[in-house]
């Protein structure tokens, strides 16, 4: 009955599908009908108020990626050679990259297989006195245990950076995610929820990081003081780069940032619907889903589900392939990646995410999913294990 319904629908459910709200082509227009074009004009302003305004940071500053804001954290924390940061394996290569050009060693750390988050009771075996900073990612849009990581973090002076590349509009215990650490990074990727094709942002309730952090993004410059009119001209005085985004990429986002609500509550009616329709499979042994802890508030960036068999992941994917449904793996475990084995050529072994990089597959998600759809999807892998 269920092979024939997915025969007879013949439907087509792409990975993900970018979402606009109507003003985007507007205030890019309105950024061209001005000038300049550069960075640091009134989007970005605009940009920053909404993000300060959403997330509750006292400092909020746009940058080009995620990945820039990393790269600017990294400078912050004052990374030397030497020095060791630790983050999980299970995330993209930024999250350690951006530290490791410091001259830092990286320590990766194994995550649990509910969420993939940070295992936080593995990070005591593994800090040493050259531990500088503590990384948490928070996967899927889904928090880490920040109290746990900040306990363990606070009385060594370790600092906690949060990549919540994947977390905008998600929370701790009420707290926006990237704003619980020192410094937190976010991204717009158009991957993302919120989107603006590639951009980032900064946030810190420090404000002696926020002013470091103004001129490492203006070049190591303290123009952010001139612009101010502080000083009448400025100079060389920090470490940075060119990190400030166009206003063309900020009167995109700021269109976005406006509706954040309106394109992140969709996706969290998708993620309960997924959940309520596959939790028979997992009742019956067949999969496991991913799961929200009570301290978290997700944004449903991501819905995942995970195998016991690598085999059998590989033949779900391919068996949803041929109906039309788009998956997709995620990330090579870091600590097993040639680069990482240049610094320690034999890693210990971190069964978690050895094991969900070959068993795990991330479901179609996106705004305007369909309950349609979702239940096509799900009627496809009920079939997949019917056989």
């Amino acid at each position: 009955m269920l092979r024939q319904y997915a025969v007879k629908e013949n439907m087509r459910v792409d990975f993900n599908k970018l979402s606009y709200t109507g003003n985007e082509i507007k205030y890019i227009q309105k950024a061209m009908d001005g000038s300049p074009l550069q960075g640091g004009g009134q989007f970005m302003n605009v940009c920053e108020f909404l993000l300060r305004r959403i997330t509750r940071a006292k400092n909020a500053l746009l940058t080009t990626s995620c990945t820039s804001a990393l790269d600017m954290a990294a400078i912050m924390c004052n990374i030397e050679p030497g020095d060791e940061v630790i983050a999980p394996s299970y995330t993209f290569v930024s999250t350690i990259n951006s530290f490791v050009l410091r001259g830092a060693r990286p320590v990766f750390c194994d995550v649990h297989p509910d969420t993939l988050n940070i295992d936080e009771t593995k990070l005591a075996g593994l800090i040493t006195e050259r531990t500088k900073v503590i990384v948490p990612v928070h996967y899927a849009g889904v928090a880490c245990d920040m109290d746990a990581i900040c306990a363990i973090a606070k009385p060594r002076n370790i600092a906690v950076v949060e990549d919540a590349a994947q977390a905008f509009n998600a929370y701790y215990k009420g707290r926006h995610l990237g704003t619980i650490g020192q410094i937190g990074t976010l991204s717009f990727h158009s991957t993302k929820n919120v989107i603006a094709g590639e951009c980032g942002a900064l946030l810190t309730n420090d404000d002696a990081l926020a002013r470091r952090a103004n001129y490492i993004r203006e070049k190591g410059t303290n123009r952010i003081d001139f612009v101010d009119g502080k000083i009448d001209k400025y100079t060389w005085i920090d470490y940075g780069s060119s990190y400030i985004p166009s206003e063309l990429i900020a009167a995109f986002l700021s269109a976005q940032l406006e509706q954040a609500d309106e394109l992140t509550q969709p996706r969290i009616e998708a993620w309960g619907r997924y959940a309520q329709m596959l939790s028979p499979l997992e009742e019956e042994g067949k999969l496991h889903l991913c799961k929200i802890p009570p301290y978290a508030k997700t944004n449903a960036h991501i819905f995942f589900i995970y195998l016991d068999e690598p085999d059998r992941a590989r033949a779900l994917h391919s068996y949803l392939k041929e109906r039309g449904v788009s998956t997709n793996a995620h990330y090579q475990p870091l600590h097993t990646c040639p680069m990482a084995l240049k610094f320690n050529p034999h890693p210990a072994s971190l069964p978690v995410v050895e094991k969900i990089a070959q068993t795990m597959l991330r479901l179609p998600m996106y705004a305007s999913i369909t309950e349609a759809e979702q239940s096509y999807v799900c009627d496809c892998i009920k079939e997949f294990f019917a056989r």
